[in-house]
């Protein structure tokens, strides 16, 4: 496999970089072609503004998926986006490294995200009709791949389980698992979250960063998250609401957009 590694911490010594390098050693040790970027060492500019679609003449009001798809179709997006772009379709698989601050991703990566999945690329992929409302959520640029999230947080697991103060995990990480990952068509692999990042030992270390190597040598074979199809029936078109009937009985959220029967054989196979 091709695997994309999105690195985001301003530390290289931190346990999110430790993380990295041992998920890039694990999978060149299993064969696998492994790309990193590093969005601090690189410098990456996260914010979108007018420098980001050269074809926008300074008297336009800038109007960014306009001036996105414009730029998009034209083939004049910036060379830093153009080449984040081409390693997002040579790889069969994406790995998002990161800790998670303030509940969700650093600015930097957010700013990668806002800039990378230029209109036409991340989104505005397909027609429109009564249905089909375009190729997104599990279809689109990126559809047949897979990804998944490496994740480092500051509090304990039970702050992060189902009655934790913090909110469940996988709530959480939903906005970026489902609607940055499986939007454009990835297959979502259960994300890998390690706890009280600050307070990991030596010994502490060794024990994840175990864990952490045979994810990465079941990268090709961890059943996916079981996230619903937009296109595949289980949506009205175009309301978009999920079909009556479908969803366990009194569930409402996040949840209702994981296939129920799936779900079950997702968590028996996770990490197979």
């Amino acid at each position: 496999m091709k695997v994309l590694l999105v690195y985001a911490h301003p530390e290289p010594r931190s346990l999110t970089g430790s993380l990295r390098d041992v998920a890039r050693e694990t999978l060149q040790a299993e064969g696998h072609e492994v790309v990193v970027s590093d969005l601090y060492a690189d410098g990456w500019k996260a914010e979108v503004d007018r420098a980001d679609f050269p074809p926008l003449t300074p008297d336009a009001r800038l109007k960014v998926p306009a001036a996105s798809g414009e730029a998009f179709t034209a083939g004049a997006l910036t060379a830093d986006v153009v080449a984040e772009q081409e390693k997002l379709l040579w790889a069969d698989a994406l790995i998002l490294l990161f800790p998670l601050w303030w509940f969700s991703m650093p600015a930097i990566l957010k700013g990668w995200v806002d800039r990378v999945y230029a209109y036409g690329f991340g989104y505005g992929v397909g027609e429109h009709n009564d249905t089909r409302w375009g190729d997104r959520y599990g279809e689109g640029m990126l559809a047949g791949k897979r990804a998944m999230l490496v994740v480092t947080a500051g509090g304990w697991a039970d702050h992060y389980s189902d009655r934790g103060i913090n909110g469940p995990i996988n709530d959480l990480l939903f906005p970026i698992n489902h609607g940055i990952l499986h939007y454009p068509g990835y297959d979502v692999l259960p994300p890998f979250v390690v706890y009280q990042a600050d307070r990991v030992d030596e010994a502490g270390f060794e024990a994840v960063a175990e864990d952490l190597r045979e994810r990465m040598r079941t990268l090709a074979t961890t059943r996916p998250l079981p996230y619903r199809r937009q296109n595949g029936g289980d949506y009205l078109i175009p309301s978009m609401r999920l079909c009556d009937g479908l969803g366990a009985p009194g569930a409402t959220g996040f949840a209702l957009h994981l296939d129920g029967a799936e779900r079950g054989r997702a968590a028996d196979t996770a990490g197979d």
